[in-house]
């Protein structure tokens, strides 16, 4: 799966751990985040990542920053994004299976780095349960 990860200067740490695991898994990344502690902000990596989610047909993006809220925030502006803060593996599942959410915001702050893998690796590896969510998510896009 290609997965867009893109990141602010509080979740470098993080960051480079989720790109670790998901290159070891065999995902092909597209890291449009920063690697320095310089501050940048991230209302522009969060739209960057939405875009390029938006563009990348079948793609996943993943947003970090803080806390996490700033970030999805900014990604959740990019029409068709469904960016989903998750602190916890079943808010994950949660998002994917009911929300069709396309992209995963984290918390570097709030969150411990072993915690996001699991948390991104349950984001990656559940379906869209289009059933009776599927009516939803029409609303959703048309908003």
């Amino acid at each position: 799966m290609k997965v867009i990860i893109g990141n602010d200067h509080t979740g470098v740490e993080m960051k480079n751990a989720i790109v670790k695991y998901l290159t070891d898994q065999k995902h092909q990344v597209i890291n449009l985040g920063t690697n320095s502690d310089a501050a940048v902000d991230y209302p522009d990596l969060g739209q960057e990542v939405g875009e390029k989610v938006m563009q990348e047909k079948d793609s996943l993006g993943i947003v970090i920053c803080g806390t996490g809220i700033g970030i999805s925030i900014a990604a959740n502006k990019v029409k068709g994004v469904r960016a989903a803060l998750c602190n916890e593996t079943n808010l994950a599942k949660l998002a994917r299976e009911h929300n069709n959410a396309n992209v995963l915001a984290l918390g570097a702050r709030v969150i411990a780095i072993q915690n996001a893998i699991w948390i991104v690796e349950t984001f990656l590896n559940t379906s869209f349960d289009a059933g009776r969510h599927a009516l939803r998510i029409d609303k959703l896009n048309k908003l």
